[in-house]
């Protein structure tokens, strides 16, 4: 796994030698921000990276000039991983991590940041099997409701078999790519 565009461009990014993680392939990386170039972002902006992992898409998202990334990631493990990836980086002024469960706590804005122009949403599949109004997911989004900026993008990664209502509060489907067993679904406020 490693960052493919931007100031970091092709470095390699520490990762578990257990498959405890779900890492993103590099097709799938450009094509998701390919995707968020067209809502002008990430450059310049606020952003939150849930069930991180080791940092990808937060790291991949600072390369490419993001001013900040908050990451949540509940397992210590991968969270030592994470931070040594972002200082390898170089980004721990534009950096904060937050070890807790996202669900629980979504995208926590820090006081002196401003609320979230983008924000990645990619929970193990298991997770989203439910994603119904009463869902983990649907809470994620009521927490995005007061932590997510007026214009902000919400990018889900899932089975290609789950199906996202078509909205959740204020924020509704843009659109949908799948690519071999995953989905990658961005919502719109």
């Amino acid at each position: 796994m490693r960052i493919i565009a931007g100031t970091k461009k092709g470095m390699k990014l520490f990762s578990p030698k257990t498959d405890i993680s779900r890492p993103i392939l590099d097709r799938v990386k450009e094509s998701v921000f390919s995707v968020l170039y067209k809502y002008d972002l990430p450059a310049g902006r606020i952003v939150a990276d849930l069930f991180c992992g080791v940092g990808s898409l937060g790291l991949e998202a600072l390369s490419r000039g993001a001013d900040f990334v908050c990451f949540v990631e509940k397992d210590q493990e991968i969270v030592t991983l994470l931070k040594r990836n972002i200082a390898k980086a170089g980004f721990v002024k534009e950096s904060k991590v937050i070890t807790a469960n996202a669900f629980k706590i979504g995208a926590v804005i820090d006081s002196k940041k401003k609320a979230y122009d983008l924000v990645f949403i990619d929970p193990p599949y298991k997770l989203t099997d439910d994603v119904g109004e009463k869902s983990q997911l649907a809470a994620i989004f009521n927490l995005l409701e007061q932590q997510a900026a007026a214009n902000s993008v919400i990018v889900v990664r899932t089975h290609k078999k789950t199906q996202l209502l078509q909205k959740y509060g204020s924020f509704k489907i843009a659109e949908r790519r799948i690519w071999g067993k995953m989905a990658v679904t961005f919502l719109v406020r």
